[in-house]
């Protein structure tokens, strides 16, 4: 089956599906099987405290994939705060920008703050900016800054929360109506239901995070990978981590580790997922060759 969404339209990938930004891990080896796969490869550019390892990776990255991917950046972080040589935080952030720019990068997704001055230095060399929020009052203010789209972050997905974070439900299907530009559903999705049920919700494309961690490419120990396989989302310790919190206490997990349980290739869990949603689709009557929401 094709699938036909604004964002596989707007990224010419195969799958309406986007890499998370891993801090620490997303880096070229690990984001190009996500490219490779059908999705949205995602390079995190402050992973990389010196702007030549950045651009380095970069190249790596294509030489590892054909496939379309993107450049995210995060605000504020502090080693682009503290560099030595004086320069403003935005014209460091800038650098990063311009590095992936002469690399013919041409996606962009930021998370955090104020981050419409990337936006304007993305537009203006023609490329695509998409700005990830917690709360559809921040996805409100991007698309009125311009961005092109935004990732709309649910309370059950992971990272730092702000206490006003609604689910990924309430987000969605809030922001589908109050929304120009294409959304990206994010927070507690791992499996093919949470893929169309978040499609069906309004969103043009899912955002994986803490699922890949069950990859076996994701760069952590087999330990890491262990525990999460063999954490219970039911258990009060996990609830109270991701649904008691102060502002940017601490970093929760993702409730999407729930439906997974066991390590797969990166291939194989997107096989399995468009797999598994055409049988889906199937069961419930639809027996179109394309899934296309363009017009929606």
């Amino acid at each position: 089956m094709k699938w036909k969404t604004k964002i596989t339209k707007i990224f010419g990938i195969q799958y309406p599906l986007v890499m998370g930004a891993f801090g620490g891990w997303g880096k070229a080896e690990f984001a190009s099987t996500f490219s490779n796969a059908g999705g949205l490869g995602i390079i995190a550019a402050l992973n990389f405290p010196k702007p030549e390892d950045f651009k380095k990776d970069v190249q790596m990255m294509k030489r590892l994939t054909t496939k379309p991917f993107g450049i995210n950046l995060s605000l504020p972080h502090h080693i682009l705060e503290e560099n030595s040589e004086g320069k403003k935080t935005q014209e460091r952030y800038l650098e990063y920008v311009d590095i992936a720019l002469n690399e013919n990068c041409n996606i962009f997704t930021t998370s955090g703050y104020k981050a419409s001055f990337i936006g304007r230095r993305v537009h203006k060399a023609g490329c695509i900016w998409f700005h990830k929020c917690v709360l559809v009052k921040h996805a409100i203010s991007a698309e009125k800054e311009g961005a092109d789209g935004v990732t709309l972050v649910g309370l059950e997905g992971t990272g730092f929360k702000n206490p006003l974070t609604n689910t990924t439900l309430v987000n969605i299907t809030l922001a589908k109506k109050m929304l120009k530009i294409p959304i990206i559903a994010a927070g507690g999705i791992g499996d093919a239901r949470g893929f169309l049920g978040a499609l069906a919700m309004g969103a043009d494309a899912i955002c994986l995070g803490t699922a890949l961690m069950a990859t076996k490419e994701c760069p952590v120990s087999l330990r890491i990978k262990e525990k999460w396989l063999n954490l219970d989302i039911f258990e009060e310790i996990f609830h109270n981590k991701i649904y008691k919190y102060s502002i940017k206490n601490f970093m929760a997990p993702s409730t999407a580790i729930g439906h997974r349980k066991k390590l797969v290739p990166m291939h194989k869990l997107i096989e399995e997922l468009i797999t598994e949603a055409n049988s889906i689709l199937d069961s419930w009557g639809f027996s179109n060759n394309e899934f296309n929401t363009l017009d929606l």
